[in-house]
């Protein structure tokens, strides 16, 4: 049996070469085009940090690599419901967020993919990055205890156990257990002293509320100041904004603030980070790796201490001067995967104790 090419004449023939020319010059520009969408310099960016603060150390590491860095803001849980949403057609090759925990949940919700780098891993603390790579923190944040320098000592409060003693009946602020930062601070008790000590702690914590929990931290600061109460917990780059603002009112709450690190006997202050991490549907891994590796080393670490009052991972790096004047502590050395795996805990506890 003949084939029906043989009975193609010589004109239908020619057309079905050209034809087939024509498909295979198109798959190859396709393909070229793909290959230069994945190889060309640029990032794209998911941020939970304001231009404003982020932009600097972006455009520092396009000037030493020649990336282009592409730039999404937006709230923390905001990026991930996006990114979520979006799937594996995200145009996101990097996530910077903040707080272990929502890390933590990124990373259950299979929108992150890990990462192998030397370099990360000699410039992060073992401590401040996920075991498995999926993330590594970029800046330290303390969560610690401030109190009113004219009705506080600072030996009058030694461990974060003594928020829970009647002696502060009526005296503390502190914000909504809704915040990750207070869910993360109890995921940290949990790990060390349990369930059930964290849940009497929050109790007596609940018990020396000076109000109901409203705002934010620098909220609990300007309360402290106004003597609405005595003692607040905050983040303490909140307190460092607050130290170099352009706001008379706002450099008087902070010269109105005595800083105290506790548990230096113990555990250690609670720490927590913010971090990045490369997302699942990274077109651009490569690049993506490479900003995670600048934004850890010395020179994008000096800007995070200069500007935004936060801890280096990298512990060669000089702090801000605002901070420094804080004084040393001993910090928790504490993985912080745990805050995330005891988010859940923590939120129960939170609600079972009344504290909303």
């Amino acid at each position: 049996m003949s084939s029906s090419v043989s009975r193609l004449s010589p004109l239908s023939w020619g057309l079905c070469v050209a034809a087939f020319a024509v498909v295979a010059a198109m798959a190859a520009a396709l393909f070229s085009a793909g290959q230069a969408r994945a190889s060309e310099d640029v990032v794209n960016v998911y941020s939970f940090r304001q231009e404003v603060l982020i932009r600097p150390l972006l455009d520092a590491f396009t000037a030493e690599t020649g990336i282009e860095v592409r730039l999404v803001s937006a709230k923390d849980d905001a990026l991930l419901e996006r990114l979520k949403s979006e799937g594996e057609f995200s145009p996101a090759d990097v996530l910077l967020t903040a707080d272990a925990g929502r890390l933590w949940r990124a990373k259950e919700a299979g929108v992150l993919q890990p990462v192998t780098s030397t370099v990360l891993e000699s410039r992060v603390p073992a401590q401040y990055r996920d075991p498995e790579g999926y993330w590594y923190g970029l800046s330290v944040r303390a969560r610690t205890i401030m109190v009113a320098a004219d009705r506080v000592k600072p030996t009058d409060i030694t461990s974060y156990a003594d928020l829970a003693d009647e002696r502060w009946r009526g005296r503390i602020c502190i914000r909504s257990s809704g915040n990750i930062y207070n869910q993360s601070m109890l995921g940290a008790f949990i790990a060390h002293r349990g369930s059930e000590w964290t849940e009497t702690w929050a109790a007596g914590l609940v018990a020396n509320f000076a109000r109901k929990p409203a705002g934010g931290d620098r909220d609990q600061l300007r309360a402290v100041a106004a003597g609405e109460c005595d003692v607040a917990v905050s983040n303490t780059y909140y307190l460092g904004r607050m130290a170099s603002s352009s706001k008379e009112v706002d450099r008087a709450v902070a010269e109105a603030i005595t800083v105290i690190w506790p548990d230096q006997n113990g555990y250690g202050v609670h720490v927590n980070v913010s971090g990045g991490a490369v997302t699942r549907s990274a077109s651009h891994k490569d690049a993506a790796v490479r900003l995670l590796e600048f934004l850890a080393g010395p020179q994008a670490q000096a800007l995070y201490a200069a500007s935004v009052y936060e801890y280096p991972v990298l512990a060669s790096t000089s702090r801000s001067p605002v901070v420094e004047a804080w004084g040393t502590f001993v910090a928790d050395d504490l993985n912080l995967v745990a805050l995330g795996e005891n988010n859940a805990a923590a939120i129960r506890i939170s609600d079972r104790v009344g504290w909303r």
